[in-house]
């Protein structure tokens, strides 16, 4: 399994910190929809955006993410 995102998910997270999509482009986009996207569908971003998140969340990104050993056969 690898990495994945915990609960509540980073998008979430961001809604609770009040950072809607709309209050983020008017920011100047510090995270791209691209991103925003990519975080809906549950997929990988990069470290630059899990630094962003974490820092208008003024979280650490083991908050956000976690490792899940593959077990055998997978």
């Amino acid at each position: 399994m690898g990495l994945r995102y915990k609960k509540p998910l980073p998008i979430e997270r961001l809604k609770e910190a009040g950072y809607t999509s709309y209050k983020l482009k008017q920011m100047g986009n510090p995270i791209s929809m691209g991103a925003m996207t990519r975080l809906r569908h549950g997929e990988g971003i990069s470290w630059k955006t899990l630094e962003t998140i974490c820092t208008l969340c003024n979280c650490q990104p083991g908050d956000l993410i976690e490792y899940v050993p593959e077990e055998e056969g997978e």
